[in-house]
Formats: C-alpha cells, structure tokens, sequence
C-alpha cells in the first residue's frame, strides 16, 4: 500500500506531545504504515548520545536515521554512521573565543559519545540526566570527532526542552548578535538552525535536513517523499518535499497544511489520512 512512500519526521514537537512523551497513537500508526509497506525514518536534529535514550529501540524505523538537523545518517542495525558531514573549523581555537565573545550563552558539542561543554551549567546537566544523554566538562581539543554539530544555548530554566522556546529581549538580542557575527565570520564554512528561540545550532555548510531527507529518498528510490515538523529548523525539509504537513501547533504551522495538535498524534494523522488521499489521488 505505502511502498512509494518515504516519511520522515521530525522529533520535539511532533512525534513527541510537549512533555517529550510520544503518544502511543503515534508508535501504533508507525507500525501499521511499514507493515504495509511504507519506509519510516526520523530526521531529528538530536544526536547519537540522545536517541540512544530517545529514539532507538523505542521509535520503530526501516531506513537509516537522519540526525543532527540532517548533518548525519544512522544505521541502527548496523550500529554506525553510513554518513556525515564535519564541520570544517578548528574547534581548539574557535570555541574558547566564542564562549568569552558572547558570555550570555553557553556552547555546547554535540559529540559521538556525549555532550560537552566547557563551562559549569548545572541546569544543563539536569537536562541531560532527564534526556538519558551521557555529558561531560573537556576543553575543545580534548573533544572526541567528528565535529558535525555544536549549539548555543540560554539559560535551560527546567530540565526539559520546554524551557527553550520562550527568551527574553535580552536573551534575543544576544542570539541576533551572536548569529550575524558567524554568518559575517564563518557563513562560508557553517550552516546556522533555529529550533527554538533558545537553541542556535551550527552545521557544516550544505547541511540541512532537506537535503538528508532528499538524499535518502533517491538512494532508497522512493518515488514520494513526505515531511513532518513543526519548528524552523524543520523548514528546509517541508519547503522541499513533495507532501508537507505540520502538528496545528506547531510553531510553522501557519505555513503548511496541518495536522491535529502533537499530543493527540500528528504523526499518526498523517499516515492514517493524509498518505491515503495523496495515493488515491496521484494520476
């Protein structure tokens, strides 16, 4: 029934309800669509260290997982990357001299093995204890590679993604500073998301979760590519598919055609209503 059909989502937000629980809707529909035969991955910007606790051997998957906002793909059975994309920059002096620039912020790598920062944040090390993620205090050269992701962050007010998507004034101007001064330094090297208001994240340039999505679509030969996410991280990868839709609140949601609310399973609306009417009308 599905075998054309390539679905990929996005995690916060919509596979998960707003207190990162996945409503079980979501996880049954899943099943049904690669049971019939449908390809199913996740194309997240969390890392290894988080969909260990996360994703894999909870979210069922038949296709490589798009990780780091689409800066690495997966293999879960295999258990290793079949690709990535490092970021061209030297860490050793970069990140020191980004963290005294914007004192405001904290900087955070998103590595193979963990979480580091340089800086003590006990409310980051709540937020990696709540999330299952493995984090540690190193110095940049100390950092285990590759380096495909790191992120600017605010001030983590709760010890879940939650606290990221509201900032102050202060806090927004320190972001808009911080993001014209890589984009005038670095823009040449680095690609800058914005999965909330909080959370900058920095990729390698040409990396974007639209051009994974697409990328696995051709090699998988799928003939129909269909997206699902709510944040503007996310944008890349619904304005370039062939079917886009986004959770009714979601924070893009004015842009795309919607699905119910993430909590009441927008994934699960998707596969059960959506899939079906766009194969019952492809010519």
């Amino acid at each position: 029934m599905f075998s054309d059909v390539l679905l990929t989502v996005d995690h916060d937000r919509t596979l998960t309800a707003p207190d990162s629980t996945i409503p079980a809707r979501n996880l049954e529909a899943i099943r049904y669509f690669m049971e019939n035969g449908g390809t199913f991955t996740m194309n997240t910007g969390r890392s290894i260290p988080m969909a260990l606790r996360n994703i894999l051997g909870i979210v069922p998957n038949n296709a490589p997982l798009l990780l780091y906002n689409g800066s690495a793909d997966y293999d879960e059975k295999a258990g290793r990357f079949t690709r990535y994309a490092p970021i061209e920059l030297d860490y050793a002096k970069l990140l020191p001299e980004l963290q005294l620039r914007f004192p405001m912020l904290n900087i955070e790598v998103q590595a193979i093995d963990a979480h580091y920062l340089m800086r003590k944040d006990a409310g980051w090390e709540a937020y990696c204890d709540n999330n299952g993620c493995p984090w540690k205090y190193a110095a940049p050269e100390d950092i285990p590679g590759p380096f495909i992701k790191f992120s600017f962050y605010g001030e983590f007010r709760e010890n879940t993604v939650a606290s990221m998507y509201t900032a102050t004034e202060e806090e927004l101007a320190a972001f808009a500073e911080m993001t014209a001064y890589m984009e005038e330094n670095y823009g040449d090297k680095i690609e800058i998301f914005r999965a909330c208001p909080r959370i900058a994240d920095i990729h390698a340039k040409g990396v974007s979760k639209g051009n994974a999505a697409r990328l696995l679509q051709k090699q998988l030969g799928k003939k129909i590519l269909i997206c699902v996410g709510d944040a503007e991280n996310d944008l890349t990868m619904l304005e370039n598919t062939d079917f886009a839709f986004c959770p009714a609140d979601g924070r893009v949601a004015d842009r795309f055609p919607n699905v119910c609310n993430c909590a009441d399973g927008a994934v699960a609306d998707v596969i059960y209503n959506k899939i079906p009417e766009i194969l019952k009308n492809r010519p």
